[in-house]
């Protein structure tokens, strides 16, 4: 199972798109709230989650992401029992999975020392020990990292890739006609 932690002032983006390219790749998706189960994201748009945080069952846990949004990053970071998931999944060594605002999470926490990772433009500075790419979104070892809400389908179509492989990515990619942002000029 995935699981997204959505804290207030989440960016939608970056929490849906992921979410639902994971889903059509057969992937069981898990949405857990931090301080409830009814959270209003940075744009106004109020999504239900299945548990809170403290319910997390760490067992059945594949892979933890933490979607972007200042006051979403902001929450998990005010979050003792978010936090608490992020470094329990790492050390598990399952996949641990970041956007946006929230590889800073990650680095503060030394996950990304030494990893390749991307954030959001200017935040690099927030990065402590990673290698900084420009990127989309990276991959290394289990730890994988989007820059930002435009890059919301890529970063998840990378979280499929490394649950379920090439196949499955390239296939939901195709069934969504996703081309990577080409655009008529």
């Amino acid at each position: 199972m995935v699981c997204f932690l959505v804290g207030t002032g989440f960016e939608e983006m970056e929490l849906i798109a992921p979410c639902d390219i994971l889903r059509r790749g057969g992937v069981e998706v898990c949405l857990a709230g931090i301080g409830g189960k009814a959270i209003k994201g940075s744009h106004g748009i109020t999504i239900q989650t299945e548990v809170t945080v403290e319910e997390i069952d760490p067992e059945t846990l594949e892979m933890i992401v933490l979607p972007g949004g200042l006051g979403g990053v902001a929450s998990i970071r005010g979050s003792i029992p978010a936090m608490d998931a992020v470094k329990t999944a790492y050390k598990a060594g399952k996949f641990v999975a970041a956007i946006c605002a929230a590889p800073t999470i990650l680095a503060e926490l030394g996950i990304t020392d030494g990893k390749e990772a991307v954030c959001y433009p200017g935040m690099e500075g927030e990065m402590g020990g990673a290698i900084v790419r420009d990127a989309d979104a990276t991959a290394d070892g289990k730890v994988i990292c989007g820059r930002a809400a435009g890059a919301a389908i890529p970063f998840g179509l990378e979280l499929l890739k490394a649950l379920r492989g090439n196949e499955a990515a390239e296939n939901v990619r195709r069934g969504i006609v996703y081309t990577g942002g080409k655009t008529h000029e």
